[in-house]
């Protein structure tokens, strides 16, 4: 009994923090209560709705979709826009349908122009498989490069 006492009581020590509170910090109190100045939110009985929301500490929001997608999906169009922790003003322009999420804004990281230029090791990997599929073709492969065509156990 006084070992299963000892187990406890070191298992609770154990667990308990140590050094604190080790999670992030809010930039803002959680207190703090910021200011609505503008909630403006319409939903129409055919499925449309639109909504405009303007915060005191500077975010803006607005929305608005329509059931016009494939099956009665909701396609909708909007932005955002706030200022970040370091300053910089974020804004977001976005387009949700049936080829999804499109966001646009200038913090949004952008792929390289196409076409760069292809590594060489990518164009003899390109090529090594294109013979592959060939020699495959005309029954040249065996073994394990080419599959069984059936399942076997493990």
């Amino acid at each position: 009994m006084k070992f299963v006492v000892v187990a406890l009581l070191a298992a609770v020590a154990t667990a308990a923090p140590q050094y604190g509170d080790s999670r992030p910090q809010a930039r803002f109190d959680s207190l703090e209560e910021v200011a609505i100045l503008r909630d403006d939110r319409v939903i129409e009985d055919d499925g449309r709705y639109n909504f405009d929301v303007e915060t005191a500490n500077g975010i803006v929001m607005s929305e608005a979709g329509s059931p016009t997608g494939l099956e009665g999906a909701i396609n909708s169009a909007g932005s955002f826009s706030y200022t970040a922790p370091d300053g910089t003003p974020v804004s977001l322009q976005f387009v949700a349908d049936e080829n999804g999420f499109q966001p646009q804004g200038a913090h949004l990281p952008v792929a390289p122009e196409f076409p760069h230029p292809i590594p060489q090791f990518v164009l003899d990997q390109i090529a090594f498989a294109a013979e592959e599929d060939a020699a495959r073709a005309r029954g040249e492969l065996r073994g394990a490069s080419q599959p069984s065509g059936r399942y076997g156990a493990p």
